[in-house]
Formats: C-alpha cells, structure tokens, sequence
C-alpha cells in the first residue's frame, strides 16, 4: 500500500444538527439515551405535532376568555300563551291591549291577564295588517286591512270595537281599489294609505277627529249596542273556557255600525307623470304656470319641444354607438310607477307655515312622498284648509331633488332627522328641524340600498 491507513477527517454528514448540539447540556445523560436513526425523527414529528395542538388549544382558550368579557344577548322566554280563534296574522300593542288579527276578524286581549275581551267578525274576513294609535282614557284608533286590500277604519272604545268607515269602499266592484300600505301616524292624528287600481296608484291621506270621536262616545255610550260584545261559556269535560265573541249586527257589515264623525280626505297624491315635450309657445306662458318662485318645481313647466328631445337622442346614439351596440341596446319605456315610500313630519322649517295655523309641537304637519324610480322627494302640508272638492293633482310644497333616483327613505323615531339612500349608494342625512344636510356617505361596496333604518 502506498498510503497507510488512518483515521478519515469528520464529514458534514456527521457534524451535530443546531437542535442536537445542547441535549448534553440540558441533561448529560440524554449522549447516552438519544434515539438513534430514524426513531429520533419519528420522536421530533410526535414532538412537534403535541407542539402545534398546544398553540391551537391556546389560541381556542384566549377567544373563549374574549367571548366571556363580551357582553351576552338577553335570552327571553315566554312567561304566559293565549289561545286565539283561528289563525293569528299579525298584532299591535297600544295601551292595556293587544289587538291581533285573526283569520276570522279581529279580537282584543289585555296585557295584564290576556283574555279576550271583545272580538269583531261581522263578515268573517281574514285581517292581514293591523295599526293602532292610543286616544287616551283607554281609547284606541284602529286600523286594520283585510285579504281583499279593504281598509277598515275603528273606534275602540269601552272594549269594543266601533266600525267607522272603510276609507276605499267603493259600490262598483270593478272600480275597487286594494291597498299597498297604511301608515297611521303617531297619536292618531292623520293616516295615510296607498291603493292600487287596475291602471294606476294613488296615495290618499285622512285627518282623524280623534277629539270629536272621544266626545261623541262619551254623549252617546248606546252607539256601541249593536256591536256589543257578549260571554258565552263553552263547557268542557275537563275545564272551562270562556270565549268573548261578536254578535253579528243586522246592518251590513259595509256600513257604518258607529255614528261617529267621519274622517276628512285632505290630499290625494298622484305618481309624477313622465315629462314630455312643452306645448307653451313663449316663456311668458310656461311664467303663467307656476304659482311662486321661491322654490322648485317637477320640471314640468319647461320650453323644451319634442323635437329637440329627438334631436338630443339622436346626437347621443350617434356618438356613442359603439358602446350602445357593445352592451346590448335596449329600449327605455317610462312607467309611471305604483309604488310610494311616505312618512309624516313634524313642524319644523322645511315646511311652510302662514302665521295664522296653530302648530302643535306633538301633532304631523306634513309628509315627505318619493314615488319608486323618482328623482325628487315632494313635501306637503297638512295645514291645508279644507276643500269641498278635493284637488285631483295637489302641488308639492317642497320639492328636494337628488342626483339619482330615490331607493328609500327612513325617519327617526324623534322625526327630526330624515335619511335618504338613492340608487347611487349614496346616503343623505337630514336635519328637518333646521333644514340642512348633516352628512352626505357613498357606499361603495353596495350597488343598491334598499333599506335603512335608524338605530
């Protein structure tokens, strides 16, 4: 041999990993117990998995101990159940009372014991909506609308139910009128209801003589005799109940059964028709047509003719074919619309009011109506003199504009500020009793609101 033999130097292959190194100097007898190959590397993977479900239990008990700090719902339980005839639709509580409406009319309960004590089903008609507004002495306005769209207008008084009109009742069945939505405003002083015909759709708002109703009932208690409501015991086996149900009246139940003061139509706002060519022929006549110049107006007092709208489509297709013919061009129709978001105001400075109208802090001075696919919130009075004839296309006092269409609205339960979400995303909100906007949000994440509410 050229070369004797003789130790080889050390190769990487041999050198103590980082995580080796100091297991003689955490216990000198580990160099004699270490695992040799491949049980070390099963051992560090056992190892290393009891690690990684050690920081998974950790992280779980660090947001349990979060959740615990957090503060927790209110779990509620029903204290007491009642029994109802038929099949509960909807309900509204307004005093000492529960009014529910029922598949079969409508009944009465009290919160203290919930029993029923009276019950109205003249025509056995199944009641959908129910709103309710408290009159004081233990008096409430009630309405309430039907499965046909029929908006039943009562009196409770004395625990019984006093029908007083049905506001669109109409002797041709063919001309009837279904209502979309009833607002009845807080104390009981106006209500508000949107009905849908076969072409069209108006809203028609009702003032409510609440103080001559509580003066009537109290000079004639008898009024109430026919709808008086009567006990009848049903025995059982096991038990008895007792069932407080309506005698039927033998006036029809489409009539009147209370002869209380009717309520008073004040307005009847139509959907803003859609703006056409002008037919004036100078401005002074277009002039002719607008009462005052101190506000704004729907546009439809303008001098622009229909051909210049023609001309103007034509210059807009023409420049921007491409893009019309890239998206699929589609044919735009202008509808009037059939649906209305309204609310009643309190007196505040939006509204104008003469110097001879008493206003009352506490009682609606107007509402706000914006029409679906509408650009302008309309405002008008309710210290409206009363007319005879009512005007068939009454004005707004107030008109708001906005850059895009209105989606909906909301008001605050102090009816001091209103909100405004169009179909920009963008969010106004108002101050109705000093007449500015407070703040003005685009959400750019959504495409469409459509609701808000205040918190």
């Amino acid at each position: 041999r050229k070369h004797p033999l003789e130790i080889p130097p050390p190769s990487e292959k041999d050198w103590l990993k980082d995580d080796e190194e100091d297991f003689f100097l955490q216990d000198p007898d580990q160099m004699r117990d270490a695992l040799p190959q491949p049980f070390r590397m099963v051992n560090k993977l056992v190892m290393q998995i009891f690690d990684n479900a050690m920081e998974i239990i950790e992280r779980k008990e660090m947001l349990r101990e979060v959740q615990k700090l957090k503060v927790q719902p209110t779990k509620c339980f029903p204290t007491a159940e009642f029994q109802v005839t038929g099949r509960a639709n909807c309900l509204a509580v307004s005093g000492k009372y529960i009014f529910v409406g029922l598949s079969v009319g409508l009944a009465a309960f009290k919160v203290s014991d919930y029993k029923e004590v009276c019950a109205w089903d003249a025509v056995k008609t199944e009641i959908c909506a129910i709103h309710v507004s408290d009159l004081g002495n233990d008096d409430h306005v009630v309405l309430a609308v039907d499965e046909m769209g029929l908006v039943c207008l009562f009196c409770f008084h004395n625990e019984s139910f006093l029908l007083i009109k049905i506001l669109n009742e109409v002797e041709d069945i063919s001309k009837r009128s279904a209502c979309m939505e009833v607002v009845l405003s807080r104390g009981g002083d106006y209500a508000g209801v949107l009905l849908q015909g076969n072409i069209e759709a108006w809203l028609e708002i009702y003032r409510l003589p609440k103080s001559s109703w509580l003066k009537e009932v109290e000079k004639s208690p008898g009024s109430a005799a026919g709808l008086a409501c009567t006990e009848r015991r049903a025995e059982h086996s096991s038990e008895a109940e007792v069932f407080f149900l309506l005698q039927e009246s033998p006036v029809s139940a489409n009539k009147a059964d209370a002869k209380l003061s009717l309520p008073v139509l004040l307005l009847k706002v139509k959907p803003p028709k859609p703006i056409t060519g002008s037919s004036y022929k100078s401005p002074l006549d277009a002039l002719k047509k607008v009462d005052e110049d101190s506000m704004l107006g729907l546009g439809y007092n303008h001098l622009i003719k229909d051909s210049q709208w023609e001309q103007q489509e034509a210059i807009f297709r023409s420049t921007y074919q491409e893009y019309l013919e890239a998206e699929g061009e589609r044919e735009i129709t202008e509808e009037i619309p059939r649906r209305a978001t309204f609310h009643f105001l309190l007196p505040s400075r939006i509204l104008p009011v003469g110097p001879e109208v008493e206003v009352q802090p506490d009682v609606p001075a107007g509402i706000s109506v914006h029409w679906d696919g509408s650009h302008n919130l309309c405002l008008y009075s309710l210290n409206c003199p009363l007319k005879e004839k009512v005007d068939p296309d009454p004005k707004p006092d107030v008109v708001w504009p906005c850059a895009a269409p209105i989606a909906c609205s909301a008001v605050s339960s102090c009816s001091r500020y209103l909100a405004l979400a169009c179909e920009d995303a963008t969010i106004t909100i108002w101050d109705e009793h000093l007449g500015y906007p407070l703040s003005v949000t685009a959400i750019l994440e959504e495409p469409l609101i459509r609701s808000i509410h205040f918190l």
